[in-house]
């Protein structure tokens, strides 16, 4: 029987041949008939008695000879422990990284440091991103999802149990060791999620399992603020820590054990050939529209986070406690994540990412302008909404995005345009931690009190608001998809 290899797209960056490979080694499965299908056609076929289930499509292949057709492709149960698996990984990883962001008075002094050296270790987190990830791309596209998964496992467990050494014996170096340890293993989960679910999931499913996945993060974060205090107030810094690190390792220790790659592909998405790394790259970088989605991204992320972590200083200066701060900050993920649950699998039938990325960008873009000016209502419904609105927006075209961009930059990997995403996100937030730390208001501006970060507001609003074109500009002019995009989809 002759060797089963992918069929050469027609695109100028593929060649020569051995140039390509395929996302991952499926074999070729047998077909049901004899009767092609439709280009792209999914229809579920039958339930197989373990529960996976069958789907008929076309996808063209080449035996050396000749065309020969792949009309079998097959969702499997065990997708969803991967998933699962991802997604709590992701979780404890940001409850972990926000560990300290919540009780920074008594961190503080628990170290006999300043809140602004505890602030640094969040900051350190989001610079640490950008080296790990290189390393993070290289071991997603040669090795797979699964040895990043262990990568990521290792990190976190070494992060935690470093942190908790240092806070056994209150030496605050020992513990930004950790946290820098710790958040190498970032790239490496978070800019997972669209590459799995590109390997396990349908073109029905796959916007839905990247919404779960990621933003588990966000709701890992939510967890730590809340459950964080509670903790240190009972049993201290180190048994806080002490907790947190037992909880990882129970995660991560199941690493090695997930399902590496289905036997069959779940569509002909999943099957068709991929670039290797460095056309990758290459390829990237003459993608026009990459530009604008990677720009656009990198800043909601940024202002999304930056808003998160400082809330507190938003709100305090014009008479809110830190109760109500932290509810807006819990409001405005928990909405998001309900927002999210509800539009995800809408765009997953609807396949039409970009006009709901167009429709949300102006509505994220006029929230943060709103939030310059509603502090000073000292309105806590007002408050409350804008931190809705702002999660609802954000959450909901955040998986969108990263789907988006994957089948806008195929053949490129999915992984190396989300982790590239991700980085950006990463250091503008370091970024705008660093700008809004510095516009903290030392006397009374224009009316706003001391202490406030009204002019830091007015810096993100102006940011977001640069979004709106970029986005705006995307499918137009010079920013239309890729022909080889076209023909991949």
């Amino acid at each position: 029987m002759a060797t089963y290899q992918p069929l050469p797209v027609a695109y100028e960056d593929l060649h020569p041949l051995q140039e390509l490979q395929p996302t991952h080694s499926y074999d070729p499965p047998e077909q049901l008939d004899g009767r092609p299908s439709s280009a792209g056609s999914q229809e579920p076929l039958r339930e197989r008695p373990s529960g996976d289930t069958m789907y008929k499509g076309y996808a063209e292949s080449y035996d050396g000879e000749r065309l020969v057709s792949q009309e079998t492709f097959r969702l499997y149960r065990r997708r969803f422990i991967g998933l699962a698996h991802l997604t709590l990984i992701n979780l404890v990883l940001a409850w972990a990284s926000g560990t300290f962001g919540s009780i920074a008075e008594s961190a503080a002094k628990y170290f006999d440091v300043s809140v602004d050296t505890i602030n640094w270790l969040s900051t350190a987190g989001s610079l640490a991103f950008v080296p790990a990830a290189p390393v993070a791309i290289w071991i997603l596209n040669r090795l797979g999802i699964k040895m990043a998964v262990i990568v990521a496992s290792v990190l976190i467990l070494a992060g935690n149990w470093i942190r908790y050494a240092g806070t056994r014996t209150a030496n605050f170096n020992i513990v930004m060791f950790g946290q820098i340890i710790l958040s190498f293993a970032q790239p490496f989960i978070l800019c997972a999620p669209t590459a799995y679910s590109k390997l396990w999931f349908s073109d029905k499913g796959r916007t839905s399992a990247t919404a779960v996945a990621s933003l588990a993060a966000a709701l890992g974060a939510v967890v730590g603020g809340l459950v964080g205090p509670q903790l240190a107030e009972a049993s201290n810094i180190s048994g806080l820590v002490l907790y947190t690190s037992i909880i990882a390792s129970i995660v991560c220790v199941p690493s090695p054990f997930i399902p590496k790659s289905p036997p069959t592909p779940p569509s002909a998405y999943a099957a068709a050939p991929v670039l290797g790394l460095r056309k990758s790259l290459s390829t990237l970088m003459r993608n026009k529209p990459f530009y604008l989605m990677f720009g656009s991204f990198a800043i909601f992320v940024a202002a999304f986070q930056s808003s998160a972590n400082l809330v507190v200083q938003m709100l305090v200066p014009y008479g809110f406690s830190e109760v109500q701060a932290g509810i807006a900050s819990s409001m405005m993920v928990f909405v998001g994540i309900i927002a999210a649950a509800i539009a995800s699998p809408i765009l997953d039938r609807l396949q039409n990412h970009l006009l709901a990325i167009k429709c949300l960008t102006p509505v994220i873009a006029a929230s943060y302008l709103a939030l310059i000016f509603i502090p000073q209502t000292r309105s806590v419904a007002a408050i409350y909404v804008i931190f809705a609105v702002i999660g609802a927006s954000s959450f909901s075209i955040t998986p969108g995005t990263l789907e988006h961009q994957a089948n806008w930059t195929h053949p490129v990997p999915p992984e190396i345009s989300s982790t590239l995403c991700w980085t950006g996100g990463q250091l503008f937030t370091a970024i705008f931690m660093i700008v809004m730390d510095a516009l903290v208001n030392k006397q009374v501006w224009l009316g706003q009190p001391s202490g406030s970060i009204a002019k830091g507001l007015v810096f993100q609003a102006v940011m977001t608001a640069l979004c709106v074109p970029l986005v705006l500009l995307n499918g137009k002019w010079m920013f239309k998809k890729p022909a080889a995009s076209n023909r991949q989809s």
